[in-house]
């Protein structure tokens, strides 16, 4: 039995990046698997990967949804549950990471990143934890969120702004929700490998062909972050397997908050 055998698993943001490859790690763990995305030529590109994983029995969709608009996010909550009867595992790994000082960033801005980093993920937890109550059935929801929610770079003020409120909203809605045996958790992912990320390096900060080497060699375990190891963490905190742990924030990066050299 995999860890998630049997499980129904839905990825918001789920057609690239970390939310992809928690995905992948939920197919080989035995889930079945929804993924949600903006774009349909990705999440059908992406379809053919995780059927090569599935147990026999289990299935894998996709679902269009932007969650950025709160209807469409929790439509696509209400999609998984007609499929396939419920959601038992949510996993919001949406994320805005278009940058912005305290100084620069313009409403239109902010509210862009509070719509995809907060808003978004907030009302398809609310969404997910809704239909977990309703059946009386326990439940897992990861967040993932970034350890600049901690303080992070000047320039990225309203991401920050906007993973802070994610964390605070996971241990709130752990909290209320854990007489319903609903656990909800959060990955406080550090700076990680992803189409996103190499986008994101090119578009803002000029970078080359080159500049996963740069970034290597200037962190303290000579590399960037790998998705497959975010996914095995995440289903881990998804799965039966870490027990009753609920309202946790897990720091996963290879700086240590507070330490000083």
């Amino acid at each position: 039995m995999g860890l998630l055998d049997g499980k129904v698993v839905l990825v918001s943001g789920g057609t690239q990046g970390v939310g992809a490859g928690v995905a992948l790690a939920a197919a080989r763990e035995g889930a079945d698997v929804v993924v949600t995305g903006r774009r349909p030529d990705v999440g059908a590109a992406l379809l053919p990967r995780l059927r090569e994983h599935l147990s026999p029995g289990r299935s894998a969709e996709y679902v269009r949804a932007d969650v950025a608009d709160v209807a469409s996010a929790q439509a696509s909550v209400a999609a998984v549950v007609e499929r396939f009867g419920r959601v038992d595992c949510l996993c919001n790994a949406a994320g805005l990471t278009s940058r912005g000082t305290l100084l620069g960033t313009t409403p239109e801005l902010f509210d862009e990143h509070v719509a995809v980093n907060l808003r978004g993920p907030f009302f398809t937890m609310q969404a997910a934890v809704a239909d977990m109550v309703r059946r009386g059935a326990p439940g897992t929801v990861v967040n993932v969120t970034s350890t600049s929610a901690h303080g992070g770079q000047p320039y990225l003020a309203p991401y920050v702004a906007t993973k802070a409120g994610l964390v605070g909203a996971t241990r709130n809605a752990a909290h209320a929700h854990r007489a319903d045996r609903v656990r909800v958790n959060a990955l406080n992912i550090g700076w990680t490998d992803t189409e996103g990320e190499d986008a994101t390096q090119r578009a803002f900060h000029g970078a080359g062909d080159d500049w996963r080497e740069r970034a290597a060699s200037a962190l303290p375990m000579g590399r960037l972050g790998r998705v497959d190891e975010i996914a095995d963490l995440v289903v881990l905190l998804l799965s039966d397997r870490s027990g009753v742990v609920t309202g946790s924030v897990v720091d996963w990066d290879q700086n240590v908050l507070g330490g000083l050299d």
